[in-house]
């Protein structure tokens, strides 16, 4: 693990709704509103990219837990931006603190994990899968 991996690192992402992210084409709701899907994507996002220009060669991140509250819909045509924080960094487990806003307020937050892996090993043992069926 790069030693510049470490508790305070920040990423961001950020998207303009559109129909593409919402949570009638998500198919995880009947309304014309930001999905929470999709939030939970750019969060995803958000994290990744803080971590991923940091690792070595071969190396990348893994999602493996995510915790989140969706607070506030928000309408296609408003702008949501994705912040996240490394908290904690315990060998290859990385936990973030996540956070989403729209163009008026806070609409989500909560935690993601993460875990750094060997890319190549890593999809070895999980095309494993199809053998093995």
């Amino acid at each position: 693990m790069s030693a510049e991996i470490k508790p305070g690192l920040k990423g961001e992402a950020r998207i303009k709704v559109d129909e593409n992210s919402t949570a009638i084409t998500y198919e995880s709701g009947s309304v014309r509103v930001f999905a929470t899907p999709a939030m939970v994507r750019l969060m995803e996002k958000a994290a990744l990219s803080s971590v991923d220009p940091l690792l070595e060669p071969g190396l990348t991140t893994v999602g493996t837990k995510v915790e989140v509250k969706h607070l506030s819909a928000t309408p296609v045509g408003m702008e949501v931006v994705v912040t996240s924080r490394l908290v904690e960094a315990d060998g290859k487990r990385l936990l973030f603190e996540v956070e989403a806003r729209d163009e008026a307020e806070l609409i989500g937050s909560g935690l993601h994990e993460r875990f750094i892996v060997k890319k190549e090993s890593f999809l070895k043992r999980t095309e494993g899968k199809l053998t093995s069926r």
